[in-house]
C-alpha cells in the first residue's frame, strides 16, 4: 500500500535548506576574503544545494503518490521531473566552475592568501555537509524518496569538493610560509576535478530517475513469467510489460492463459497471481488480461510486430 510521506520529507528539504545556506554563505564569505577561486567555485556548488532544496519543495508538493481523476497512475514522477531538475544545475555550476578556472589562468589573478581561522572555517562546512549528506540519503532510502536521495547525492559530491578545496588550501598555506609561490596554482587546478564531480554527480542522478520518465521496462519479463507460472492452474503467461521504479512504484501488465472451467475460477486464480507478484514487487499495480484456453503464443515479453 501507497503511503503518503511528502511532510517528512518537507521537513527534511527545510532542514537542509536552512544548512545549506549556511555552508554557501561561510564559503562564499571566506573564498571572496582569501580570493580562493575553488572555494567560490564551491561556493557557487552549494548554490546549487540550496536551489535543490527550493526544487524539491516545489516538486514534493505536487508528487501525492495516491491517483485522482486527473493523475490515474498518481503523481511520483513530478520527484523523478524535480530530481532532473537538480541534474541541469549540476551542469550549470561545473560549466561555471571550469570557465573561472580557464579565466584565471588566461588572465591571472591575485594570490590567494589563507590562514588557520579560515581552515577551520572549512572544517566545520566540512562537518556540516557530512551530516546533510547522510541524513537525506538514510531518510531518503527509508522513505522511497528519489528527491532526498538525488539531493544527498549532489550534497556527497559538495564532500568531496570541499574536502578537495581545503587541501589545495592547506598546500597554498604551507606555500605561503615556505615561500613557495608554485603551490599558488594548486587553487586554479584543483577546480578542474572539482567540475568532474560535480559533472559525475549529475550523471548519477540522471541515471537513476530518467528510466522512470521514459517508461524503460522496470522487471526482467522472464523473471515474472517464472513467477506466474508456479502460481497453480496457470497455463501460460504471455506479453509481459512493465515500468517504473522497483521499490517506488511498478505498473505491471500481461496476458494469462489459465486452467478454468468459468469465470469465478479464472478470477481466483489471476488473485493467486497478483498476490505473489505483489509480495515480491510491492507496490505494484497490476492489470491481467484472460485469454480463451486454447490460445497459444510464445512471446514472454511485449514485443512490437514485425515489419
Amino acid at each position: 500500500m501507497l503511503q503518503d510521506n511528502r511532510s517528512e520529507v518537507r521537513k527534511v528539504l527545510l532542514i537542509t535548506l536552512f544548512l545549506n545556506l549556511l555552508v554557501m554563505g561561510l564559503k562564499a564569505g571566506v573564498g571572496i576574503k582569501i580570493g580562493s577561486l575553488s572555494l567560490q567555485a564551491d561556493a557557487l556548488h552549494s548554490v546549487t544545494d540550496s536551489a535543490n532544496n527550493i526544487l524539491g519543495l516545489i516538486a514534493n508538493r505536487f508528487s501525492s503518490p495516491h491517483p485522482d481523476r486527473e493523475h490515474p497512475y498518481g503523481h511520483q514522477k513530478y520527484q523523478a521531473v524535480g530530481a532532473l531538475g537538480i541534474a541541469a544545475f549540476l551542469a550549470i555550476a561545473c560549466f561555471e566552475i571550469i570557465q573561472g578556472a580557464i579565466e584565471r589562468i588566461w588572465r591571472g589573478g591575485k594570490p590567494v592568501e589563507v590562514s588557520g581561522p579560515e581552515l577551520w572555517i572549512i572544517l566545520m562546512v566540512l562537518g556540516i555537509n557530512i551530516f546533510v549528506a547522510y541524513y537525506e540519503r538514510s531518510v531518503g532510502k527509508r522513505l522511497g524518496s528519489p528527491i532526498l536521495i538525488a539531493d544527498a547525492y549532489h550534497t556527497m559530491s559538495d564532500i568531496w569538493i570541499t574536502i578537495t578545496v581545503m587541501v589545495g588550501l592547506i598546500g597554498i598555506w604551507q606555500g605561503n610560509i615556505w615561500h613557495l609561490p608554485q603551490l599558488q596554482w594548486l587553487d586554479v587546478i584543483l577546480a578542474f576535478p572539482v567540475a568532474f564531480l560535480v559533472f559525475y554527480s549529475g550523471r548519477e542522478v540522471i541515471k537513476e530517475n530518467l528510466p522512470w520518465l521514459v517508461d524503460e521496462m522496470a522487471i526482467d519479463p522472464e523473471k515474472i513469467h517464472q513467477i506466474v507460472m508456479e502460481v497453480p492452474g496457470v497455463i501460460n503467461c504471455h506479453d509481459i510489460a512493465s515500468r517504473g521504479v522497483l521499490g517506488r512504484q511498478v505498473f505491471m501488465e500481461m496476458h494469462l492463459i489459465v486452467d478454468a472451467k468459468d469465470v469465478d475460477s479464472a478470477h481466483i486464480i489471476t488473485e493467486q497471481v497478483e498476490s505473489r507478484l505483489e509480495k515480491q514487487f510491492s507496490p505494484v499495480r497490476i492489470i491481467i488480461h484472460v485469454e480463451p484456453p486454447d490460445y497459444q503464443s510464445d512471446h514472454i515479453s511485449f514485443e512490437a510486430e514485425p515489419s
